[in-house]
């Protein structure tokens, strides 16, 4: 199963999201972020890869949702609620991660 994991800049949460999932058997993972400068751009090949695409706030759904609508019919999204407050592999960040997913995909 492939899991795409989007935030803004792709430096902090959407990596510790890859890191960690990257980990589970027969789980791909990549991180991206919206912005242009981000580690690593979302883009449509990204979006036709995932199985399931995982936004770390609203704000990210909403501009996904708004620049890739044709690309998303049949994709399943989900908001994980996670604000930009956490370092890349910190504890408390895994923790929620690893709290959240599970609901969406079977890990």
């Amino acid at each position: 199963m492939n899991l795409l994991f989007v935030c803004s800049e792709n430096r902090l949460r959407s990596p510790t999201a890859e890191e960690v999932f990257s980990e589970y058997e027969g789980i791909n993972a990549i991180g991206c972020g919206t912005n242009l400068d981000s580690e690593t751009p979302l883009s449509g090949d990204l979006i036709e890869w995932a199985d399931v695409i995982f936004m770390m706030e609203k704000t990210h759904k909403n501009k996904v949702s708004n620049k890739y609508k044709e690309l998303l019919k049949g994709k399943k999204l989900a908001c994980l609620e996670i604000p930009d407050n956490y370092q890349r592999m910190q504890p408390e960040l895994i923790k929620l991660l690893t709290s959240k997913v599970p609901r969406y995909v079977r890990l």
